[in-house]
């Protein structure tokens, strides 16, 4: 992990003060940003949200889904989690903490809208860091990038249906036009843009083109991510500094559901006899979430100044220290994970 990858929590925190700051200074600038849409999509959002997901797809190799028949207990945990458990767990947390328990401590009328956000932030599974979170755990390589490639793949058509169901459970209109735009727009069109400049880059220069590559992009990548932040907090500063709480609550859901999924794929990999290296990366991939399609859906569905949008980025905020969390107790539990015949840990290849 880069020292900027470790201090993004940091860099997040600094990012609220700024676009704070600035929202209160210049709100005419930000309100021209907001107002350059082309059919609900917000034109610099839309390129900043490109710089951020697309290096990170380039990463994964879809070659790798032949490798997935290696690792079968814990892909089918993995996926279980993922998509059976994930977003329906967020979704009664999100119905239990903010629209029943912290309703009367929320501005009454983005109740809806914080939900929607959480639904959005665990609807799909990361692609990017969990790369970073399995090399801690010491994880097994071919299985992570393997889980990865199918999970994305799976993304493209599951995470609209998904995001519809539980919006119109939680009695929240659906703008399918929106959201399937959104899906094309950050989903597969990126994939495919991705995909095709993998191959170039292999075909033209190989592994050392590849590298090459994203060490250019990847500091791009995050700084695009703090910007879309700035943009994001300058239009939600009056909303935070009025409800200084409402960062904290919205935490809640995100950190119960995080270390539930996690623990749940853990011990699901354990009972079923899965290696120690496989199931790291499973727990950490059934716990994460794709926060840069959470936070670019939430202003394509929602709008910038939408609760959705805000408690997206919530769940970058905590993202980076909730799942160092969860790097340290798989790592500190080996031992107990491979004490009652769990097979031993291969050696990452």
């Amino acid at each position: 992990m880069s020292t900027f990858e470790r201090y993004l929590t940091l860099w997040v925190f600094l990012c609220i003060v700024a676009g704070v700051a600035l929202g209160s200074l210049a709100p005419s600038v930000f309100h021209a940003i907001a107002g350059l849409e082309v059919a609900r999509v917000n034109l610099p959002v839309a390129v900043l949200i490109w710089l951020m997901i697309v290096p990170m797809l380039v990463k994964i190799d879809f070659a790798a889904l032949r490798e997935v028949g290696r690792h079968w207990r814990g892909i089918s945990v993995t996926l279980f989690v993922n998509w059976a458990v994930k977003p329906f767990s967020m979704a009664l947390l999100g119905w239990l903490f903010i629209g029943y328990l912290f309703r009367p401590y929320l501005p009454a009328d983005q109740i809806d809208s914080y939900i929607a956000g959480l639904i959005l932030l665990a609807a799909a599974p990361c692609t990017a860091m969990v790369f970073v979170w399995s090399n801690l755990t010491k994880g097994e390589p071919h299985f992570t990038l393997s889980q990865v490639a199918l999970n994305d793949a799976i993304m493209i058509v599951a995470f609209a249906p998904i995001v519809g169901l539980l919006l119109g459970l939680s009695a929240i209109t659906v703008p399918w036009d929106t959201l399937i735009l959104s899906v094309a727009l950050y989903i597969v069109v990126p994939v495919i843009a991705a995909q095709v400049i993998r191959a170039r880059l292999l075909k033209t220069g190989g592994e050392a083109a590849l590298a090459r590559f994203l060490g250019v992009l990847q500091p791009l990548s995050l700084v695009a991510l703090l910007a879309t932040l700035v943009l994001l907090f300058a239009f939600q500063g009056e909303q935070i500094l009025a409800q200084p709480l409402v960062i904290a609550l919205l935490a809640v859901p995100i950190l119960i559901q995080v270390y539930f999924n996690s623990g749940l794929a853990y011990l699901l990999n354990r009972m079923s006899g899965e290696a120690h290296c496989v199931a790291g990366p499973s727990a950490l991939i059934g716990a994460s979430n794709f926060f840069e399609l959470a936070v670019a859906a939430a202003i394509s569905l929602f709008g910038f100044n939408s609760g959705a949008a805000l408690a997206t980025v919530v769940g970058v905020l905590i993202e980076v220290p909730v799942m160092l969390s969860v790097v340290w107790i798989v790592n500190r539990s080996q031992g107990w994970y491979e004490a009652r015949g769990a097979r031993v840990s291969e050696a990452p290849r």
